[in-house]
């Protein structure tokens, strides 16, 4: 595998007018302690990663319609052939957003939806009219011929609305829908109890597997489920079909578990490097060290991608190649990010067979 980063999120803010049960970076609309950078050091950090490579670039936050200078930055980004998207919770967006994300190059836009109805969105995010903004959003870029994609995070308490948000998204004419099963990172760690559990991750990646299969109008892909690839692996040899691999040209386009430090990273707002939106150790910062020597050179690095020294379960299994386990959640849960996947419930084949010789076949 040849690692070359392909999708970068960006934090450039930490400021945010909702407060997500789940959000990573435990946003709050003042950020006193993690203060905005300048608009200068926001093109010298691009002017820093075009240098090195051509990756998708998502202007993420926070809610990164805060910042006035947003589609300056976005602007920059393009000049430099950088692939320029935007994430935003669609609180902000209005006919004026809409003309200045076209304008200044922006080729795709993130938009969260957790839930079909006003009830269920309006609670996950803790703000009232949440779900009206994001649906009215969802119009304006239909009406101003802007891209979007809707990611939406799922829960105990919002995962019986993953059919019904699906169809919504089709319904209001997303370009792709990615259906996200949370790390708990950030505020996330407060609802720990309110994870799925590995028996209804694994049905509903079933359910998406089957899904998958039929939907032709737009794109949809699991994300923080890494062992959805090996499931679609092992579907496919049950059924005795062929894996078909379809790609949005403002994602990675793999067909790869996590990626995490692999194709994709996360810079933060203090300018940290991390290896994904989820994960809170950072491999370097590029204020002192070129983003190239970061990803090219960092311990951390490194060991995410040495799937060798990977442990438990995801060390022994055929599949390490294609699913590789989520390393943030790993952390999260086992305080160790090389240590196994603890939502994934697959036993692998080598262990199987140990455990086998031992009780003389009886476990076959």
């Amino acid at each position: 595998m040849e690692f070359i980063p392909k999708w970068l999120a960006w934090e450039i803010t930490r400021r945010c007018n909702l407060h997500c049960v789940h959000c990573r970076s435990s946003s709050e609309l003042e950020a006193k302690e993690h203060p905005d950078f300048s608009t200068s050091e926001a093109f010298r950090v691009l002017d820093d990663i075009a240098s090195y490579a051509k990756p998708v670039v998502v202007l993420s936050g926070g809610e990164p319609l805060l910042r006035q200078d947003v589609f300056d930055i976005a602007r920059y980004g393009t000049k430099k052939a950088l692939r320029m998207c935007l994430a935003t919770n669609g609180t902000f967006v209005t006919p004026e957003v809409c003309t200045k994300i076209k304008d200044s190059g922006i080729c795709m836009v993130s938009l969260s939806l957790d839930g079909a109805t006003a009830g269920v969105h309006d609670d996950f995010r803790q703000q009232p009219g949440a779900f009206e903004y994001a649906i009215n959003a969802a119009r304006l870029f239909r009406e101003h011929g802007i891209s979007f994609l809707i990611n939406s995070s799922f829960t105990r308490r919002n995962q019986d609305e993953i059919p019904k948000v699906y169809k919504l998204a089709k319904q209001i004419g997303a370009t792709a829908w990615y259906m996200f099963m949370i790390v708990p990172t950030g505020r996330g760690k407060e609802i720990m109890e309110e994870l799925i559990s590995p028996e209804d991750y694994e049905t509903l990646l079933n359910w998406h597997y089957e899904m998958e299969k039929k939907e032709k109008d737009i794109l949809v892909r699991p994300t923080c489920a890494p062992h959805y690839y090996r499931i679609r692996l092992q579907k496919a040899k049950e059924q005795g079909e062929r894996v078909e691999h379809r790609s949005l040209k403002f994602s990675t386009g793999g067909s790869k578990g996590c990626l995490a430090g692999q194709l994709i990273s996360l810079i933060d707002v203090d300018g940290n490097v991390l290896p994904c939106s989820y994960f809170p150790l950072p491999a370097g910062n590029i204020k002192e060290h070129s983003f190239k020597e970061i990803w090219e050179e960092s311990t951390l690095f490194k060991e995410l991608r040495d799937f060798s020294s990977y442990k438990g379960r995801c060390g022994a299994c055929e599949y390490i190649r294609v699913c590789g386990g989520c390393r943030a959640r790993a952390l999260a849960v086992h305080g160790d990010y090389l240590a196994e996947e603890p939502f994934c419930n697959y036993v692998p084949r080598k262990m199987r067979k140990k455990a086998s010789a031992v009780t003389g076949g009886q476990d076959e």
